[in-house]
């Protein structure tokens, strides 16, 4: 009857609702933005930890305040596609992040102890053709902030290094 199927619509429509919802969320969180970036990280590694079974160890500097807006979002970004892509292609059941500031930059380093990306793979990825969209689409953001994306694999695993100069960004959220 129409009336099961306004009620089916409703329901569908609150739940995509929900979904969206909790996808933006995860992209950015509203923690970003209120507390900072290192509790935005502890709460994404706890969530992705008992999502996906890997044991992440997070090191970030006691004494680390808050960052421009768009070079949080920007790190917060990396260390998500980072532990998705461990997730999906290492097997590597841990996962390895170090954030620290040295003089005027921010250094990042995602590692893992998988079973390394392929060379062919990785010489797609540095090259300007069509790596996956997460990879070339980071290195991009973080190129138009002034910063680097570094990936090192071997057999022993893969390791993601960035690096951002503080001074380039602005402070404007």
């Amino acid at each position: 009857s129409i009336i099961s199927a306004i009620n089916d619509s409703e329901n569908l429509v609150r739940e995509m609702s929900s979904e969206v919802r909790t996808i933006s969320h995860l992209l950015h969180p509203p923690l970003l933005d209120e507390a900072g970036l290192c509790s935005a990280l502890r709460w994404y590694v706890d969530g992705f930890s008992q999502r996906s079974g890997i044991q992440v160890d997070l090191k970030l500097p006691d004494d680390f305040g808050r960052l421009p807006s768009e070079l949080e979002t920007a790190i917060f970004r990396v260390v998500q596609e980072s532990l998705t892509n461990i997730h999906r292609h290492s097997g590597s059941p841990v996962a390895r992040i170090r954030l620290q500031q040295t003089g005027d930059h921010v250094v990042v380093e995602i590692a893992d102890r998988g079973k390394g990306i392929p060379e062919e793979k990785l010489q797609e990825m540095a090259s300007t053709g069509t790596p996956g969209v997460g990879i070339r689409g980071m290195r991009e953001r973080l190129r138009q902030l002034g910063g680097t994306l570094d990936i090192e694999s071997g057999r022993s695993g893969t390791v993601v290094t960035v690096r951002l100069p503080l001074g380039k960004a602005t402070t404007q959220q």
